[in-house]
């Protein structure tokens, strides 16, 4: 145990996302067990329009259950280096907290609190605050589905624009998991969608494809594809970001 520890400190300070993050992948869905760490690593290559960049990658994600399993706490960080086709060298950040208080085997209660930088978007800087229902509406031996709807207030600052803007908006998202029989793979799918309540044709899209292969209990390799889409950003233009990783993955 004190061997996966050094090795997941050892990495973390040399290892550094779209905007909208894909909190789906990153819940430990474990039914009994009360507290979960997970550490992810990556290399990353992306098209920001047009923009060739290669990144390297760290995300640390801590899970924490109440004794009766109703009380769900999660926390996810991640810190990621850049090195663009234009030579800039980027810190970004994400911070994300939240809570799950489980009804019943269907119905969750949802609220978060998130902040986030990258300076290669036009928004550099978001930070948000919601709250949603989540439910579970498939449960099957192999597939499992989620469907999730929230209400956020974020806040969006952008250097380039010059501007802050204060925004109500609404987040749905829907997920389907795939665990093989024999456990040696699993596949999840997300798509989050994110419209102004004032404005509806002033949206985000995120698209998310995860197949998982753990090759011991502990220990994955792990591939992601993100698509993400911005319709209406602070300079009045349109923005996407697909990104493909290939990585590593610690848990304990």
């Amino acid at each position: 145990m004190f061997k996966r520890f050094f090795l997941l400190f050892l990495f973390i300070p040399l290892l550094g996302q779209a905007q909208l993050v894909n909190i789906e992948t990153k819940r430990l869905q474990t039914d009994s067990t009360r507290f979960v760490l997970s550490a992810d690593f990556a290399f990353n290559h992306s098209n920001n329009d047009g923009v060739s960049v290669n990144q390297v990658n760290g995300t640390l994600t801590t899970q924490l259950k109440s004794k009766d399993l109703k009380k769900t706490y999660l926390f996810l960080g991640n810190y990621r280096l850049i090195d663009s086709d234009e030579g800039n060298l980027q810190n970004s950040w994400f911070l994300h907290t939240r809570f799950n208080y489980k009804f019943n085997q269907l119905l969750r209660l949802e609220a978060f609190l998130q902040g986030q930088y990258n300076q290669l978007l036009v928004v550099e800087q978001r930070n948000l605050v919601g709250a949603g229902l989540r439910m579970k509406w498939m449960n099957r031996e192999n597939f499992s589905g989620y469907l999730g709807n929230s209400y956020m207030y974020e806040v969006e600052y952008s250097d380039r624009a010059g501007t802050t803007n204060y925004n109500h908006r609404n987040s749905t998202y829907l997920s389907v998991s795939y665990l093989s029989k024999s456990k040696n793979f699993s596949v999840t799918n997300t798509v989050y969608y994110q419209p102004l309540y004032k404005n509806l044709e002033d949206y985000r899209i995120l698209e998310q494809f995860r197949l998982d292969i753990p090759l011991a209990d502990w220990f994955k390799v792990f591939t992601i594809y993100d698509y993400y889409f911005d319709s209406k950003t602070p300079l009045n233009t349109r923005e996407y970001t697909s990104q493909l990783q290939i990585g590593i993955g610690f848990s304990f």
